[in-house]
This record gives structure tokens, sequence and C-alpha cells, in this order.
């Protein structure tokens, strides 16, 4: 018998060493790896337990005969190199979550030549030969920017914190609240940052510009724990904050929607909230293994987002703090909504 490979999970701190994956051979069953690009936020966390969830429950149920985690540090660099060395030794199948659209596309192309198959999640990109799970981006922060700019009678003074720099998302995302605020002429961007949807990176880039700013009346962000931290520079800085904080757009985290519970108590305080689901990183897992399997998928699908409004905040009270809004997505959810029925 040949031994069991390691699994490696490689943390922030740019980390560079590839795990040691076993011969082409796999009797047992496939090697499924995941490639993500960066695991500096909340959301990639989740995301990536997501996806080792379900790959344990998997291997335990011997339909593969293992699985890798590589995680980087933001650079299509290291990216690349960690997909060269997956291509060497010839996993059969490669999830990424990539730190470019279009960066990454040769690298994918002879992953694809070699008979790996290639599924881009979340972060996509355009490698024609790539499965792609994606969310409606564009869709879902139009519908959140149009419902924000209301909240404020549709004029005042906005912050917009964008996402991870270079991310399809953030392209995708931050083209989209441009678009939208052109049917708000009375709502001002005053400053535009960079959050790399990061709670503590959010919060010092918002409290950076704060002292330069007119009065904000609401922010604009990307999800990923970044609203947390807007509403700590808020606190942060007082004044006539302290008691009216701006309208900040939710992106799904549980400290956010905790704090947005006391203020609601304290003086009436709402907003709404509409975050991707980290749970993506355990869909993409069991996608990928049906495609493995032969199911016919689409080469483009698209995952649902998860809403919070004053509505139904009260049901999400209890989460576990650190957290994103997200179900866990089954194989059998998979085979429902993203596979076709016939």
């Amino acid at each position: 018998m040949k031994p069991k490979m390691q699994h490696f999970l490689l943390c922030l701190a740019g980390a560079t060493l590839l795990a040691m994956l076993a011969p082409a051979a796999h009797a047992a069953g496939p090697v499924i790896a995941l490639s993500n690009a960066y695991y500096g936020n909340t959301w990639r966390h989740q995301m990536v337990e997501a996806f080792q969830a379900a790959a344990d429950e998997a291997k335990k149920e011997g339909l593969i005969s293992d699985y890798v985690i590589l995680n980087g540090d933001g650079s299509v660099n290291q990216q690349m190199s960690q997909m060269s060395d997956l291509i060497l030794k010839h996993v059969d199948a490669i999830v990424i979550d990539a730190a470019s659209e279009t960066a990454l596309n040769g690298i994918i192309a002879k992953a694809c030549a070699a008979g790996i198959k290639v599924l881009a999640f979340d972060s996509i990109v355009s490698a024609p030969c790539s499965y792609k799970l994606n969310f409606d981006f564009k869709g879902y922060m139009t519908a959140l920017t149009n419902d924000i700019a209301k909240m404020i009678g549709g004029k005042g003074n906005i912050i917009v914190v964008r996402g991870v720099k270079g991310s399809a998302p953030d392209n995708d995302m931050y083209a989209a609240q441009m678009a939208a605020l052109k049917k708000f002429p009375d709502v001002r961007v005053v400053a535009t940052v960079y959050g790399q949807a990061t709670g503590s990176v959010a919060q010092a880039a918002v409290a950076n510009v704060l002292p330069s700013l007119p009065h904000i009346d609401a922010v604009l962000g990307q999800g990923g724990g970044d609203d947390y931290g807007i509403a700590q520079a808020f606190e942060q800085f007082g004044g006539a904050y302290a008691n009216k904080p701006p309208v900040i757009a939710g992106g799904g985290s549980s400290n956010f929607i905790h704090w947005w519970t006391e203020q609601a108590k304290k003086n009436g305080y709402t907003t709404i909230s509409m975050n991707t689901t980290p749970g993506i990183g355990g869909a993409a897992f069991w996608l990928t293994l049906d495609i493995l399997n032969g199911a016919k998928a689409p080469n483009y699908m698209i995952m649902p987002v998860a809403t919070v409004t004053a509505a139904n905040l009260a049901q999400y009270a209890d989460m576990k703090p650190g957290t994103i809004v997200s179900p866990t997505y089954t194989n059998a959810w998979v085979k429902k909504n993203l596979l076709p029925t016939n």
C-alpha cells in the first residue's frame, strides 16, 4: 500500500512550501486540490473550512483518496507556482479561488491540457477550459447600493470601501456600485479606500481618511468582514457618529450583525446586509467531485447570496462571533441546484 498523502494548510505569512502530493496513479479514488490565492480574512477562512469539511466527509466515505489545500498571500506569482506543482504531481482536479481573472489563464490551460479538471469559483478566471462557479456580484451589489442610497434619502456623502485589490469580485462589485450611484446624482463619493474585505484593514483605512472628510451618511463595503471594521472606525472617531452612525452596508459578518442589533436597540439603527456565502467552498468541492464522476456541468454556474434585513435580523442573533452568514451546501444541494436534471 502506498503511504497516505500529507495534508498541508499553508497560512498567511507568505508561506511558499508546497504539499508533497502522491504519484499520478490514484487507485483508491481521485485527489482534489484547493488553490486559494488569499487567506487574509474571515470569509476566506470560513470558505476553506467548508471545503475541508466536505473533503473530510468524502474521504471518510471512500469517495476520494485525498485532498490538498494551498493558501497564498494574494500574489499571482505564488499561486502560479502552486499550480505548477499541482500539475507536475498530476492531481485529478484543482479548485481555484484566483488571484487574478486573467493572469493565471496560461497555467490553467496547461492543467487542462494535462487532463486535470479545473473549477474556478468566487474569484474566477476567464480561461475557457475551466468550469466557473460564481456569484452574481454585479446583480446583488447593484441591489445593495440602491437600497443604501434610498435609506439616506437619495442624497449625502458616502465612502466606498473596495475589497481584495486586483480580484474579479472587487472589479465587478465596484463597477456595479458606480453604475448604480449614477441614478442618485445627489449622493457623492467623498473617499474610496481598499479594505481587502478584512475588518482590521477596513477599519484602519476608514479611520485614516475620516478626519479630512465632511459628515458621512453611508458606507458601501464589499463584505468578508469589512462591515464590522468600518463600524469600529466610526465608533473610534466618535463625535456626531457616537449616537448616529452612518448607514453601513452589511457584508454578512456576525460581529457586524451583533453590532447592528445593539444599535437598533439603542437608537433604531437600520441597514441591510447582503453577502456571498463562504459555504461555496463546500459546494465547489462537491461539484468538482461530481464532474470527475461524469456529471455534465454547465461551464458557468451561479450561487445564491444571503440577505439580512431588519425583518429577519433576530434570526441571526446567536451567530458565533467571527463568522459569516452562510448555509452548508451538501452534495444533494449541488446536484439539485447546480447540475442539469437531464
